[in-house]
């Protein structure tokens, strides 16, 4: 009876001894699966996105017109995206930036985790975010969404920069003036209309060839100090995990698009088409310095004006600047965005009423001919209220308003608009996805 019970015990204990086992086995390979999962998403390596070019890179659209977007049911998701629950700009925790910048020869280098304020520093203080924005912050958080691993975003730009100079690529060899502006220039050794005279030609060239590539190199030795540090930017950073140049994105233009000395033949429908030479050598040259062959490239593609602008300049422009998009070489990992589409229309119609009233202003203090103060002999407070009666009959106080709400620059920076920035960020983005998605 006693072996009867004692068998008993030893069949019930094996029985949980077995179970025990199983369970222990089950929660084993529970836990090793997540070990390996964690150790998986810490393997991936950090994706690094660099944006460069000039003043609108930078970026010029005040915070303050941040409302507007939400005025818009197509872009008020991207407002939801662009503030946090409390109302405020958001801090984007899994994007982190650095950001070189500048004016008047003076650098400096900003960095932290992405919020908005990493847009032109003009005016402000350099040692914290200021109070704009340019792509870099919707093109951040479209990044952050689409990743698990944290991101590095290092951007360089500078207001008033020419790709045909300042950014110079290296294989492009030194900058040659063109034929045509060079018969100019020997038809007027005095000098007129921006041409040196002949005895300050030499110094002219001096300056050239030093300003030449000055920008392209400041803006590489930026990418590669942080990439050879990313602790800088992010103490965090595991240097096991690796980074991944993962893309690369250009707005720049508008100094190239209104240098007639540099791009002549201006009824020529290719008069641009250096530029498309200079930024295709711009993309093998980045390629080559960074060691990313592959490495997928966004042309933000000149919009100012928007849809509307049709002058000849302007059309030529934009495809000159969408061109190498389009060559063999580039299939695949280079592509093009057209930022027109993103200009406010009913905005930039009001600016076109401001530019008259500037241009009214003129006129009363020049004295012109077929004006109210053609004989001079407004005073200064007749001429103010006469130019004040005139932008009142022209521009309605909701007018007013719509600016104020929605514009905060001039029309070269696309009105300083939020709504036009943050769409060009978020497209660039993701135009940016869809190369990697295509490489895999």
């Amino acid at each position: 009876m006693l072996e009867s019970k004692l068998s008993i015990h030893h069949e019930e204990g094996a029985d949980v001894l077995s179970r025990y086992q199983d369970i222990i086995k089950h929660l084993t390979a529970i836990l090793t699966t997540a070990l390996l999962t964690v150790i998986g998403a810490e393997a991936k390596p950090l994706k690094v996105f660099i944006l460069a070019g000039q003043s609108n890179m930078e970026g010029p659209a005040s915070i303050s017109t941040f409302d507007y977007i939400g005025d818009d049911p197509a872009t008020a998701p991207l407002l939801k995206m662009m503030r946090g629950p409390d109302g405020k700009p958001t801090t984007c925790e899994g994007v982190s930036i650095s950001y070189l910048t500048g004016a008047n020869e003076k650098n400096f280098t900003l960095n932290g985790k992405l919020t908005a304020g990493y847009g032109s520093m003009w005016g402000m203080d350099p040692s914290k975010p200021g109070e704009r924005i340019g792509p870099e912050f919707t093109f951040g958080l479209v990044m952050d969404k689409a990743f698990d691993e944290p991101i590095l975003l290092i951007k360089a730009a500078w207001g008033g920069k020419s790709l045909h100079t300042d950014f110079r690529p290296p294989s492009a060899g030194p900058y040659v003036m063109p034929k045509e502006t060079q018969e100019v220039w020997d038809k007027h050794p005095q000098g007129a209309h921006g041409i040196p005279k002949a005895e300050d030609r030499p110094k002219w060239n001096t300056e050239k060839v030093a300003a030449t590539g000055v920008y392209y190199r400041l803006m590489m030795e930026h990418v590669k100090k942080v990439l050879a540090d990313p602790k800088q930017v992010l103490p965090d950073y595991d240097a096991a995990r690796g980074c991944e140049i993962a893309g690369f994105s250009w707005l720049q233009g508008f100094n190239d698009m209104v240098d007639g000395q540099v791009y002549p033949n201006h009824n020529k429908p290719d008069r641009y088409a250096m530029y498309s030479d200079l930024l295709a050598h711009f993309i093998r040259d980045v390629r080559k310095d960074l060691n990313a062959p592959k490495m997928p490239f966004v042309i933000g593609v000149m919009g100012v004006g928007g849809l509307k602008d049709q002058s000849s300049s302007m059309v030529a422009f934009r495809q000159a600047m969408a061109a190498p998009a389009e060559m063999p070489e580039f299939k695949g990992n280079v592509v093009a965005v057209q930022t027109a589409p993103f200009w406010s229309d009913e905005l930039g119609a009001i600016d076109a009423k401001r530019a008259q009233i500037s241009q009214m202003n003129h006129f009363l203090n020049s004295n012109h001919k077929d004006h109210a103060n053609a004989d001079g002999k407004m005073t200064p407070e007749q001429k103010q209220e006469t130019l004040k009666k005139y932008e009142a009959d022209l521009i309605s106080p909701a007018e007013l308003a719509l600016w104020k709400r929605g514009a905060s620059n001039a029309g070269y920076h696309y009105l300083g608009c939020a709504k036009t920035f943050a769409l060009m960020g978020k497209h660039f983005a993701e135009a940016n996805l869809a190369m990697m998605k295509a490489a895999k």
